[in-house]
């Protein structure tokens, strides 16, 4: 399974865009601390790596809803 690296723009709407795909995590890791540091101080864009099938996996994947753990002392 490759692993996908993919721009995400949460505002005005959320929008997912791959740009890269790497066979290898030592590559893609590397890749994505490369790409996080290239981007601008004030943007809201972040970068995730993810490990998926194919490219809708990911991101059906990247689009999961997750829920928030419970705090500590939370019942």
């Amino acid at each position: 399974m490759p692993y996908y690296i993919y721009r995400i723009t949460p505002q005005p709407i959320r929008l997912l865009k791959n740009l890269e795909q790497h066979d290898s995590y030592r590559d893609a890791s590397a890749r994505v601390k490369q790409l996080r540091s290239e981007l601008s101080e004030g943007s809201s864009a972040i970068v995730k790596m993810i490990h998926a099938d194919s490219e809708l996996h990911a991101e059906d994947l990247l689009n999961e809803v997750r829920d928030v753990p419970p705090e500590l002392g939370d019942d």
